[in-house]
């Protein structure tokens, strides 16, 4: 799965970032029971958060394209918490996607597409997963997307 993964990777033009600190209280994943648990991961472009309202200042492909950033970033932390092996990876289990959104606009689920197929096409089958998405009208650090996640692992 390692080998699809970086393949898929680079076939994309894409490559994990670090996985980021806490900017809270929290840890970034807890493994019980099988399952590892992650925190809400943000989308960072360029060390930076990208930041916006969909339905506002930005378009649905720019929202797909920060749950993309988000979803990067969640396999980022998967990696970092299994110690750097992504193998013991069995499924993704559930996304969380939370979208920055104008009172209007009802495409989260459109939105969230962006960190689902990214979870699909990195991780095949095991990649498809249950998911949430919902607007909101905040996010920390003025997010524009947010994607928490379950990841089941041996």
């Amino acid at each position: 799965m390692i080998d699809r993964i970086d393949t898929v990777l680079a076939e994309r033009g894409l490559a994990l970032p670090e996985p980021a600190a806490p900017v809270a209280a929290y840890v970034p994943a807890v493994e019980a029971g099988g399952l590892l648990h992650l925190s809400g991961q943000l989308p960072f472009r360029d060390g930076k958060v990208v930041t916006g309202r969909l339905g506002d200042n930005l378009s649905l492909e720019d929202g797909q394209a920060a749950a993309e950033l988000c979803g990067l970033m969640v396999v980022a932390q998967v990696k970092a918490a299994l110690g750097g092996d992504l193998s013991r990876v069995e499924r993704v289990v559930k996304l969380g996607v939370f979208v920055n959104s104008a009172p209007a606009f009802t495409d989260q689920p459109k939105v969230a597409n962006g960190a689902s197929e990214l979870m699909q096409s990195l991780f095949g089958d095991a990649g498809r997963h249950a998911r949430s998405a919902v607007g909101v009208a905040a996010l920390p650090l003025g997010a524009a997307v947010e994607v928490d996640a379950i990841v089941q692992v041996r």
